[in-house]
């Protein structure tokens, strides 16, 4: 069984994998029953979705009805004003076939002039703590990518008491200095205040090639090799409190759910340093080289 740990101070025991349903945004819907049901089997109760994400929530609305009160329901909105937050949130709520989301975050929050906007006066967050308020939302969160999210997050949590934050995590994003100095002060701020921290891109090996000739089913290409698999996934693991959200590559849906069931072993930093030089694993991101997507 995967673990359940408390999902900051929501009250929700969240499994420490979380369900990432980006993948479902370009399948069908009995391709999407197929991946959704190894949910089921493997016992994952919180999926984290997007309206950005193509159909993933029209994928995922006839599983909430035929499993209600399973999951733990988050989406994202990447509006940054007040009117298109309360008018995304709608639609969403509309395309899940539901009232409410237990959480909706704000997608990708990593710019600051996106940041002034979305957290300021007739910005997104005012939208938000409304549907709060209105009982459409009953926690708010904020996420993002590249080496700079992780103290932007900082600054976010200084404006707005957050639920939870979500950013990139891996042996390889953390190797640079830079980054895993932010992560851990924000980690450390995300336990002091009780804030859920859920990690993206754990099996992320690099960015794509042209030389790259297998079929792609994410915008990076993740770990296959089956050690660095296991390895990638305990070491966040491993790290108390961090929540794995799963690749959108849902090929490696059953390995990684499979290998978050295990008890996790003692990794070492020379272990995960020797995948990475034997299979070329890269950080996605680099300070001011390769921060975007």
């Amino acid at each position: 069984m995967i673990e359940r740990i408390e999902f900051g101070a929501t009250g929700h025991l969240s499994t420490r994998t979380i369900f990432g349903a980006a993948g479902l945004g370009g399948m069908k819907q009995d391709r999407a029953d197929q991946v959704l049901d190894i949910l089921i089997e493997f016992g994952v109760n919180h999926i984290d979705t997007a309206a950005g994400y193509g159909d993933s929530e029209l994928r995922i609305a006839p599983w909430l009805k035929r499993h209600p009160d399973t999951f733990f329901l988050a989406t994202k909105t990447g509006e940054r004003t007040y009117a298109g937050a309360r008018e995304g949130l709608a639609r969403s709520l509309d395309r899940l076939g539901v009232d409410h989301v237990d959480l909706i975050q704000l997608h990708n929050l990593a710019e600051t002039h996106e940041q002034e906007v979305a957290l300021g006066p007739g910005g997104a967050l005012e939208a938000l703590v409304e549907a709060r308020d209105a009982g459409l939302t009953r926690f708010i969160g904020v996420t993002g990518h590249g080496t700079y999210i992780a103290a932007r997050h900082i600054e976010s949590l200084g404006k707005f008491p957050f639920d939870s934050v979500l950013l990139p995590y891996s042996h390889a994003m953390v190797a640079q200095a830079g980054y895993a100095a932010d992560f851990d002060a924000l980690y450390a701020l995300c336990r002091e205040r009780d804030v859920a921290m859920q990690t993206i891109k754990g099996i992320a090996h690099r960015r794509w090639t042209e030389a790259d000739t297998e079929p792609r089913h994410s915008w990076y290409r993740p770990i296959r090799d089956e050690d660095a698999l296991r390895h990638a996934v305990q070491y966040v693991l491993a790290r108390e409190g961090l929540f794995l959200n799963t690749s959108s590559d849902a090929t490696l849906l059953r390995r990684v759910l499979e290998i978050a069931s295990e008890t996790p072993a003692t990794l070492t930093n020379a272990q995960l340093s020797q995948d990475a030089e034997r299979l070329g694993i890269e950080p996605l991101f680099v300070r001011d080289v390769s921060d975007r997507i």
